[in-house]
């Protein structure tokens, strides 16, 4: 189903000053536009919204049939035909041309060109002659590498783009005619390839191949056919039964058929593959992967149509990877990886939709409310023309890149709306006499024309296209130029001022709760996503933009499942988390009140303020906030309000409200043991003791540990990361003793406290301003082994103060200058300063000096996270200029080398790890890491 929103998409519009009646078109790039006509091509510069204007003009030799252009490389390839023969061609260096009359360089494919040769053949357009032994019917251009695919009628043409290098100073653009790909029982009408990705499609059939490669087995693949089943053969029988049973009086047709993954070898389609590489050069050699074959029947009952028939505007649109958006990773290649492949064709009255990368999946199917006669699939849009208009339907492929690009997407720590979601139309722009359009960046390129054309480009009998057999193509010349044309370009606006309209086109249905709140939001986010995932066309400026309209969507978002006590109410989690916003901030947004002044908690809003308060936020809600969230508890989920009240996020509520809030709950459906210990750490708070004795005499000990294991909270809070006791556990302490450690042994053997964290707990409890003792200091200490042992007790006592969570460090730092650094006490108090002050390039240096056996117990332990490259940036260079010392030092200098460089090999790729290696090492030493860093991806 297609849901209908009129929406604003198009913005400015100007009108292309070409001058004579376009036959082709096409554009890309950071800002071409070439248009053709006759045997000329017209090139213009699109630049801003407001000017498009002629850039150069070169003849061809003949007239041209097809356009392609390629962003990899910056050339124009062509079909040309004259005295009835077909030609392909590629326009290399055309931004160089000047006027019309300048000289160009025609050479063949494959030509060497050699020094020496004059300077001004930089600066001449070069035309490239690609000989064929079958006329090409049409073409495609690999977006990511430049490759030129071309069909013909029995096979595909693969050349490689590659670079020539003629001196130091001066290269040129080449193509190698590399692979030919053997396709019987299909003819190709149109043709899309991307990185490997083959779709080629016929009047009612549609194929897509990837190629790969296999450099290992090329001798093996040469000339091999692809092996496919019986069922080919049956096909091909079926065939060859058809052509003999048509006449004037019977049409057999074929049934329509849809075939994923290997199951499409079966379509009885044969591929053969024929490496034409060099000899004397790598070869890559391939093999065919078949991914989906689909066959569509056509309607007998308008059969008189033939136009009605046949497929159309057969697209490949890769998505890359960009890093994504919530996780703060960043792709650091410069080259493009390709994420997610959609592949898009149409009929004339629907359009379809597929996934492609990893699995073969129908991803949206669109119903035009016209005959569609073009289309263009864009990451945000799919742009269809009719005859006399303009219609902007969305895409889901920012959803499903989203869920390839990030394995958390639709937890509750992330989410994206679903690629199942109805796709809905825009607009509906009114255009009188649209007859082609292409896309680049934000431009759509539209030619109209006030008299339609009555001759089909490709007119065939109604019987002759219901037999794949008998299907050919016929590239028709086009009329004479007629009056009444124009080619327009026509923008479409900013993602960021479409989103901001489709928010406030939601506020019409927020009030009424619907489900089209949702999916208009929805729309809005996947808009953004996808401009964000298309990076490469984005200003620093635009991405900032972006990614503050991505939080205020996931803001957004939040709302309406908070609102809405739905299935998918649980989405508000993760959709808040994404936003930024704090739990206070999500709190003043809730709609509390309902229209006839009743109050209503929503299960959304429920599920997120309850899975917050357990996450140890660093966040303190105030005294107002903290109370609305006891009353909403209290209300929705009244079980829930003891733990709610242990939250340290509720530190501010005031205990007499939570205790009111107790007194009211009926123990009898619940643990009543919960509910008294938190009576108990409430009167506590408030000063009441005799409260607090008589609520914990209630229970005997043992049931007591069991409510402190089912909450742990009421006895310890994480901030920081750091465990800190709460003013229940410390009274136990002086109180209770044994029911504390009781308490403590319980929550270890129930795996709701490890080891370490018992040990600490008994230590920030024994006093809440000592820490424990870093790890690398004990060795530091024990490097010296005449410390006198009267005030060891005390310098332990001093190191745990300062690796405790309560001083600023900064300011006791004068307190601590008598301490002298020559010894070592007195240096592991400073080098702990330091430290803590994140100084830490000082404390290697230091401790390589006075401690090196000191250093890498250091590093394992302070040199985490974003300080991990200190690891290789300043460890590792310090050692390799350091290990030329003799004697013991330089000993512990080699070893602590050889510990550093295994943590390097494991942390940074090869090539970094290369660039990171001294220059005067020797080769023998660093070997085996280079053999560990270069092998681990396969041992993963």
């Amino acid at each position: 189903m297609v849901q209908l929103y009129n929406l604003h998409p198009f913005g400015s519009q100007q009108v292309v000053p070409c001058k004579l009646e376009p036959e082709r078109f096409c554009g890309g790039g950071r800002d071409a536009l070439f248009v053709a006509a006759g045997c000329k091509v017209e090139a213009f510069a699109v630049a801003g919204q407001e000017l498009c204007q002629p850039r150069c003009a070169f003849s061809t030799l003949g007239r041209v049939l097809c356009l392609a252009y390629s962003e990899a490389g910056d050339y124009l390839a062509a079909i040309e035909e004259k005295n009835k023969a077909t030609f392909l061609r590629a326009y290399v260096n055309w931004r160089s041309k000047r006027t019309e009359n300048c000289r160009v360089c025609i050479r063949m494919v494959g030509h060497n060109v050699e020094a020496p040769f004059n300077d001004t053949y930089k600066d001449q357009m070069s035309i490239i002659e690609m000989p064929l032994t079958e006329a090409p019917l049409c073409i495609s251009c690999c977006p990511a590498k430049g490759d030129l695919l071309v069909g013909c009628t029995n096979k595909l043409v693969l050349f490689s783009l590659k670079c020539q290098i003629i001196n130091e100073e001066f290269s040129i653009l080449d193509f190698e005619r590399s692979l030919i790909i053997h396709i019987s029982n299909i003819i190709p009408v149109e043709i899309s390839f991307c990185v490997g990705y083959i779709a080629l499609m016929s009047d009612l059939e549609v194929l897509i191949l990837k190629l790969k490669s296999d450099p290992k087995n090329g001798e093996n693949v040469n000339h091999q056919p692809h092996k496919t089943n019986n069922p080919m053969k049956q096909t091909e029988g079926a065939s060859n039964e058809t052509l003999q049973l048509e006449s004037d009086d019977f049409v057999i047709c074929q049934k329509p058929m849809e075939l994923l993954g290997e199951k499409s070898s079966q379509s009885g389609i044969s591929v053969t593959l024929e490496s034409t590489g060099l000899a004397d050069e790598k070869i890559k050699y391939y093999h065919v992967q078949h991914l989906l074959y689909k066959r569509f029947a056509p309607d007998i009952s308008s059969y008189v149509l033939a136009d009605d028939i046949k497929l159309h505007s057969l697209q490949l649109l890769p998505i890359y990877q960009t890093g994504s958006l919530t996780s703060g990773r960043k792709n650091l290649s410069q080259e493009k990886e390709l994420l997610s492949l959609f592949c898009f064709f149409s009929l004339p009255h629907v359009g379809y939709l597929y996934m492609v990368v990893k699995s073969v999946e129908l991803m949206s199917v669109y119903q035009y409310p016209e005959k569609s006669q073009q289309a263009v699939l864009t990451p945000q849009f799919l742009h269809v023309i009719a005859s006399n208009n303009l219609q902007c339907f969305t895409v889901r492929c920012s959803a499903a890149a989203a869920r390839e690009e990030d394995p958390y997407v639709d937890t509750t720590l992330k989410a994206c709306p679903p690629v199942s979601m109805d796709v809905c139309a825009l607009r509906i722009q009114l255009f009188i006499g649209l007859k082609a359009i292409c896309h680049f960046k934000n431009h759509l390129i539209l030619l109209t024309k006030a008299d339609p054309e009555t001759i089909p480009e490709r007119r065939e009998s109604p019987k002759r296209l219901l037999s794949r057999k008998g299907t050919s193509v016929k590239l028709k010349t086009p009329p004479v130029a007629e009056a009444g044309w124009n080619l327009y370009i026509v923008d479409t606006i900013s993602p960021v001022q479409l989103y901001k309209e489709m928010v406030d086109y939601s506020n019409t249905y927020k009030t009424a709760k619907t489900q089209s709140c949702i999916h208009l939001l929805s729309e809005a986010h996947l808009l953004v996503r996808a401009a964000l995932m298309d990076a490469s066309q984005l200003e620093p400026g635009e991405k900032a933009e972006l990614l503050e309209a991505f939080k205020e969507s996931c803001g957004h978002l939040g709302d309406c499942y908070s609102r809405l006590d739905t299935q998918y109410s649980h989405l508000a989690l993760p959709y808040y988390k994404m936003s930024g916003l704090s739990m206070a901030e999500v709190l003043t947004r809730a709609d509390w009140v309902l229209e006839d002044g009743s109050q209503k908690y929503e299960r959304g809003l429920i599920f997120y303020i309850n899975h917050s308060l357990y996450e140890n936020l660093d966040e303190e809600l105030s005294e107002e906030l903290a109370a609305k969230v006891v009353e909403m508890f209290h209300v929705a989920e009244p079980k829930q309000l003891p733990h709610i009240l242990c939250s340290p996020s509720m530190k501010n509520i005031n205990p007499l409200t939570a205790m009111s809030y107790l007194r009211k709950l009926d123990t009898s459906g619940f643990s009543s043991i919960l509910v008294t210990l938190t009576k108990a750490a409430l009167a506590l708070k408030m000063g009441d003791l005799d409260m607090h004795r008589n609520e914990m005499k209630s229970h005997p000990e043992m049931k007591l540990v069991c409510g402190f294991i089912l909450e742990p909270r009421l006895l310890m809070h994480q901030r920081k990361g750091q465990i800190v006791p709460t003013e229940l556990a410390a009274h136990l302490k002086d109180t209770q003793p044994g029911l504390l450690v009781a308490a403590v042994l319980g929550l270890q053997k129930n795996n709701k406290m490890g080891i370490e964290e018992a040990d600490s707990f008994f230590k920030i409890n024994a006093c809440s301003h000592y820490g424990l003792i870093y790890p690398w200091v004990n060795v530091l200490i024990s490097s010296d082994s005449l410390v006198d042992k009267s005030y060891r007790e005390d310098l332990s006592k001093l190191q745990s103060l300062i690796c405790g969570p309560s001083f600023d460090i900064a300011s006791i730092i004068p307190f601590l200058e008598p301490l002298s650094e020559d010894t070592i006490a007195g240096l592991s108090v400073h080098v702990l300063c330091h430290t803590r002050l994140k100084e830490y390039e000082h404390c290697i240096d230091t401790l390589l000096e006075r401690c090196p056996e000191a250093i890498i117990p250091y590093a394992n332990h302070e040199l985490k996270e974003e300080n991990r490259t200190l690891w290789w940036k300043k460890l590792l260079p310090e050692l390799c200029h350091r290990i030329k010392c003799d004697g013991e030092k330089g000993q512990l200098y080699l070893s602590s080398l050889k510990e550093t460089l295994s943590v390097v090999a494991v942390e940074l790729e090869l090539r970094d790890f290369l660039n990171v290696l001294p220059e005067d090492g020797t080769a023998a030493f660093f070997l085996p890491y280079l053999l560990y860093c270069s092998q681990k991806k396969s041992l993963t």
